[in-house]
């Protein structure tokens, strides 16, 4: 069976336009689409039934009101509601087991400040097995807070961070491909690269331009080869492959100021102290203008 798309709705406008992504992504997809939100069952006496009850309306209301709108925009896509008594977190993780993607709303501090990340978004980011996708709130075809920045969710193509030439996730192209292919856009392959290291001050071991000119025709060389088996998987994918010698975030966010879409990754098995999504998906989700879709991979 196909997994649906699904949507984490509290009402803001974030969430709202996470929704109507999710539902133009389900609908190149031929997935389903599900509106999910979560409240919180406080225990049992008057003012906290009463106060549950209100949470469950409201719950409901935001549901009903956001399926109406999606259906009517969207009419041949199938749209379901779920709505459960439970932390946020846990209900969200749990959806997104079974999901081709989980999708949320992020608030948006403009070209500089980028996504910004609520503690459900984080734990939500840190702990998915499945994509988790960052959207933010579109008004006027421009980034809220980012007037200046022109955003074509749709038409602009998909960036894909690599950061291991040798091995690259399988996981993170398989996505990265598959969203291109659904879209019908260029896929552009972005690696970020550095020169080999110098420990000692020695004249004749310093990189000439021909050298250095060698080190990036092999880097090519190598994303190339990495890419090949995608691409002959997705012949109607075009590719362009692009390399820097910046840091990974830089080289990325560089790349994908007209995206759609950013696809970073996320190594599971991390430590549970720490930055667990990794510095440079860190880096790209907390200043991208594209949505972003963090992916999790071995």
């Amino acid at each position: 069976m196909l997994r649906p798309i699904v949507v984490g709705l509290d009402g803001s406008p974030e969430s709202l336009a996470a929704a109507d992504w999710a539902a133009r992504e389900a609908q190149r997809r031929a997935v389903s689409l599900r509106l999910v939100t979560a409240w919180i069952r406080r225990p049992v006496d008057v003012p906290a039934a009463q106060e549950s009850q209100a949470q469950k309306r409201w719950a409901q209301q935001t549901l009903d009101e956001a399926q109406d709108d999606l259906t009517a925009r969207y009419p041949e896509l199938p749209i379901d509601v779920e709505q459960a008594s439970d932390l946020a977190p846990r209900v969200l993780l749990g959806q997104a087991e079974n999901a081709e993607m989980l999708v949320l709303g992020s608030r948006g501090h403009g070209v500089i400040a980028g996504f910004l990340l609520g503690s459900v978004g984080q734990r939500v980011l840190a702990r998915a097995k499945r994509p988790v996708v960052l959207v933010r709130a579109i008004k006027h075809g421009m980034v809220e807070g980012a007037e200046t920045v022109d955003v074509d969710q749709d038409g602009g193509a998909v960036v894909v961070g690599i950061q291991d030439r040798d091995e690259p996730a399988e996981e993170l192209l398989e996505f990265a491909f598959a969203t291109a292919a659904a879209r019908g856009v260029t896929l552009r392959a972005v690696h970020a690269w550095s020169r080999p290291p110098v420990f000692a001050y020695n004249p004749g071991a310093v990189p000439t331009g021909d050298e250095d000119t060698g080190d990036e025709a092999r880097v090519e060389e190598e994303l190339l080869d990495a890419l090949t088996p995608w691409r002959q998987r997705y012949p109607q994918v075009k590719v362009v492959r692009s390399i820097g010698l910046a840091s990974a975030a830089e080289v990325i966010l560089q790349a994908s100021r007209d995206a759609g879409l950013v696809v970073v990754g996320r190594r599971t098995g991390r430590p549970t102290l720490g930055m667990r999504i990794g510095p440079v998906t860190h880096g790209v989700i907390h200043h991208a203008i594209a949505p972003v879709a963090v992916v999790p991979h071995g």
